[in-house]
């Protein structure tokens, strides 16, 4: 006797079906909605081109999520041929069935629930425009469909080597009905500095469409000024991420500031700029007057990390239209040891009534320092999490730092380094020291209105020579 399950009746009529591939095309216009999914993945299993192409023009869903099936791999180019030929098909009606729904193709890595599940129960899903938990609100202008376009939507990860078979094809294919078609990439990685290239891509795509470009290779100021004019027509990018940019020698000053004028003058188009990060950008330090004046669209992340900065960067920050709404603040690796504390003390009032979160880690803030913006901390009555990890501090500091804190409602974690005076001459850890410490600390925080984390790093951070208090 067979263990194996008895197959349903969808699957038995789906069965029958595929056994005469005429009977099969003939019918689709008359299949009812929920055979489509199962009947096009056995199709797309077993390579049958002919009934693929004639469903692509009858698809009833608005989105074929064929990137969860095929993944974009080179093995599936015959596949993805025959569905841009069935497009194709439609492309060439000048007036749509009315049984034509199509109007996303979606060549993402995404919706695979869409192909394993009852279709009717997956639209959601399979609606590109759904928003996530994670998704931040959109604010500002909105993407614009082309009137009879259709949309094609991909992932893009630019290499040193070039693109993939598949998305080589697409691309090609793009480009002979831009008129017809938008190619639609929210998330765009960059790893190369071969702008050429870069730039080849970006004429194909929709830039209205990004959403999110994280350049994640080390380019040249003048690389990252030929790459701006793109970036100024993304209109609703939610979130930019730079990283490592670097002025050669042979640059002069003055070649220096109008590159970096370059680049700013794009951030006034950036109405939706949500997320910033910045790290091991050698290029700001003088010059963050000149981008953040222009970024005026109220953030609500700024990341600045790894960079050295001067006061009157701090002071161009703090004045910065764009922080006005600011939630979280990361300007770990930021050695501030040398820079007065007055434009931080500034920063920290401007952002205090939305600030949730503030990073300062390993930025090598001295207690006289931490004096003069204690009482900016306090103002800070969103915050929930505090890291000073990696900072050199007193027990006494530390102690006035708590009593600051205690006040904040809304703090749940602390994060700080282990008071200096627990550590020896070549910062060996003292044991007793540190369970004193502890016995102290825990009697402090008896006294806290609210349950809490503090944590502290037992690695020393000591304060640099003849500094120590």
């Amino acid at each position: 006797m067979s263990l194996r399950s008895t197959p349903t009746l969808l699957q038995l009529a789906m069965q029958s079906l595929m056994r005469d591939e005429a009977l099969a095309i003939s019918s689709l216009q008359d299949l009812p909605m929920e055979l489509f999914p199962p009947l096009f993945n056995d199709a797309f299993t077993h390579k049958r081109f002919n009934i693929l192409r004639k469903m692509v023009q009858v698809w009833p869903f608005p989105c074929l999520p064929l990137g969860g099936l095929m993944k974009m791999k080179a093995s599936y180019l015959d596949i993805l041929q025959t569905v841009l030929e069935g497009i194709d098909a439609l492309l060439d009606q000048n007036i749509h069935p009315s049984s034509y729904k199509l109007r996303i193709l979606d060549l993402r890595a995404l919706h695979k629930d869409f192909w394993t599940v009852w279709a009717a129960d997956t639209m959601a899903s399979c609606n590109p425009e759904a928003k996530s938990k994670r998704k931040p609100q959109r604010r500002g202008p909105k993407i614009l469909t082309k009137p009879n376009s259709l949309q094609v939507f991909i992932d893009l990860f630019l290499k040193p080597r070039a693109l993939n078979t598949c998305l080589s094809y697409v691309f090609q294919w793009v480009r002979e009905r831009k008129a017809l078609l938008q190619l639609v990439c929210k998330k765009l990685r960059i790893n190369t500095v071969g702008i050429p290239s870069i730039v080849t891509v970006l004429e194909v795509l929709d830039l209205d469409c990004v959403e999110e470009v994280e350049v994640c290779c080390a380019w040249k100021l003048s690389t990252l000024a030929v790459f701006a004019p793109y970036l100024g027509q993304m209109k609703n990018l939610l979130t930019f991420i730079l990283c490592r940019i670097h002025v050669p020698d042979s640059v002069t000053p003055e070649e220096k500031q109008q590159l970096v004028s370059q680049v700013g003058s794009q951030f006034l188009n950036l109405q939706c700029l949500q997320d910033l990060s910045l790290d091991s950008i050698c290029v700001l330090k003088g010059e963050m007057d000149q981008l953040f004046r222009c970024l005026v669209a109220p953030l609500e992340i700024l990341s600045i990390t790894d960079c050295q900065l001067s006061e009157s960067d701090l002071k161009s920050l703090s004045e910065s239209p764009g922080i006005r709404q600011l939630k979280h603040l990361n300007l770990s690796g930021v050695n501030l040891t040398n820079l007065s504390p007055e434009p931080l003390c500034a920063l920290l009032e401007r952002v205090a009534p939305t600030l949730k979160t503030l990073d300062l880690e390993n930025c090598m803030i001295m207690d006289s320092q931490l004096n003069v913006f204690l009482p900016a901390l306090s103002q800070c009555v969103q915050l929930i999490m505090f890291n000073y990890i990696r900072n050199p501090i007193s027990m006494a500091f530390l102690e006035r730092l708590l009593y600051h804190t205690a006040k904040l409602s809304c703090l749940s974690l602390e994060m700080y380094s282990t008071p200096w005076e627990i550590y020896g001459a070549q910062g060996a850890l003292h044991h007793r020291r540190l369970d004193e410490l502890r016995e102290e600390l825990s009697k402090t925080m008896m006294n806290l209105e609210h349950t809490r984390t503090v944590w502290f790093s037992v690695a020393p951070c000591l304060p640099p020579d003849n500094q120590a208090i």
